[in-house]
């Protein structure tokens, strides 16, 4: 297929993240030399200077065809990072309110119709913190023990000195092992999965101002991008950052700022959990950025996900789920796998397999057995994202039913 693509702009919005996004500038560095060394072709990458927001360029040489791609980060790492600034009796009573909503309202129960994986991705941060508790209440009731006796032992008679001693000592015990915990949470991922879902939970599914600011401000950027001299311009939108793309391009199109001879405009969602959002009761906005986005002309959705991921809902078609498909003129997205245990080898795979987390990000990494997805052939070859999957049939076990309780559109 001759090249359609010569020069690109990619907007990229990343999930629930608290490191700033040159974490994926040097990830899309390292992979794609990977990539490129398995698939035959080059891609070199070059950090942007000034700019009034961050990203890279890149230059990519495959199939005989050079393209150039200029990337653009959607940045909230700071809001991320201003809601996770708890300490740890704040994170329990989060982390009850948490549970609390999607029990209460019904979310939790339909959400567990769907994909288990997430599910238990979901309560593994409750489950762990309640664990964390009962270690630390079991270590300070045996300080105190052995305290009392110690004192008993020390001064005969003591009697209540013993015990007052053992609980102050008890209760720094405790403290001390829940301030471990989480000082080691970097390999528990128990506070940032607690604070992950809590995040859209403490609103029910509705996203706070200040998103909704850095939101709007991201869909001038590619607004812009739309009237400029550009064959193509890819959003893509990876784990919770899925449904804030969803939104940003549905405000576009309804607004008008999408130009019908513009460049090509492609949205690829990779590992969503749209439903942890769009299946609580106040997601409303959510659910009709759904609907239209997925009767919108001019644009080419493309929904990627891998029953292997644990923590995405997998070949769970976003729109339909939510109860929110129109009763005609559904046109996306299209649902396809990145089928890890056929892409990667049995060997990678062994590596990786119980990497949950990791597994997360495979859709940003390099395939050492690549099929027709390919992120980096997408983001930086010859083909459109709509030319790139023409003709390719949504996967044959996709979950395109009904399933919220909450449906209501109402923003």
């Amino acid at each position: 297929m001759p090249q359609q693509v010569k020069r690109r702009r990619v907007f990229y919005i990343p999930g629930y993240d608290p490191i700033h996004p040159r974490r994926y500038r040097e990830l899309y560095r390292k992979e794609a030399a990977a990539q490129g060394k398995i698939s035959g072709f080059e891609v070199d990458l070059i950090g942007r200077q000034g700019g009034d927001s961050y990203g890279w360029q890149v230059t990519g040489r495959i199939d005989g065809a050079e393209t150039e791609a200029e990337f653009d980060v959607l940045v909230w790492s700071d809001i991320v990072r201003a809601s996770m600034d708890l300490n740890i009796p704040q994170t329990y009573a989060l982390m009850a309110r948490t549970a609390w909503i999607y029990i209460s309202t019904g979310a939790l129960a339909r959400l567990m119709r769907l994909r288990k994986g997430p599910v238990i991705a979901a309560l593994y941060p409750v489950g762990m913190l309640i664990l964390q508790a009962l270690a630390a209440l079991a270590l300070a009731w045996v300080v105190v023990a052995l305290s009392a006796l110690g004192v008993e032992r020390l001064l005969p008679g003591a009697g209540w000195l013993g015990w007052a001693a053992g609980l102050v000592l008890g209760a720094g015990a405790g403290v001390a092992l829940l301030r471990w915990f989480r000082k080691i949470d970097n390999r528990l991922y128990v506070y940032y999965l607690m604070h992950d879902y809590a995040y859209s939970a403490a609103t029910r599914g509705a996203n706070s101002p200040e998103l909704e600011a850095r939101m709007a401000r991201f869909a001038d950027q590619i607004a812009e991008a739309l009237e400029a001299d550009v064959d193509e311009v890819l959003v893509v939108g990876h784990s919770s950052g899925a449904h804030l793309g969803v939104t940003i391009l549905a405000d576009l199109i309804r607004a008008g700022r999408v130009p019908e001879r513009g460049p090509k405009l492609g949205f690829l969602t990779l590992g969503q959990v749209v439903p942890m959002v769009s299946f609580l009761p106040d997601a409303g906005r959510l659910r009709r950025d759904l609907h239209d986005l997925s009767r919108a002309e001019g644009i080419a959705w493309v929904d990627v996900t891998a029953p292997g991921d644990g923590c995405a809902f997998a070949l769970c078609d976003p729109v339909s789920v939510s109860g929110v498909a129109p009763a005609e003129g559904k046109r996306w997205p299209l649902v396809i796998s990145a089928a890890f245990t056929q892409t990667l080898s049995p060997e990678r795979w062994r590596q990786l397999r119980w990497r949950f987390f990791r597994l997360h990000f495979q859709y940003l990494c390099a395939f050492d057995r690549p099929k027709d997805y390919d992120y980096f052939q997408i983001t930086a070859g010859p083909l459109s994202l709509a030319s790139r999957f023409a003709g390719r049939p949504p996967s044959k076990s996709r979950i395109d039913v009904a399933v919220s309780k909450h449906t209501s559109m109402a923003p």
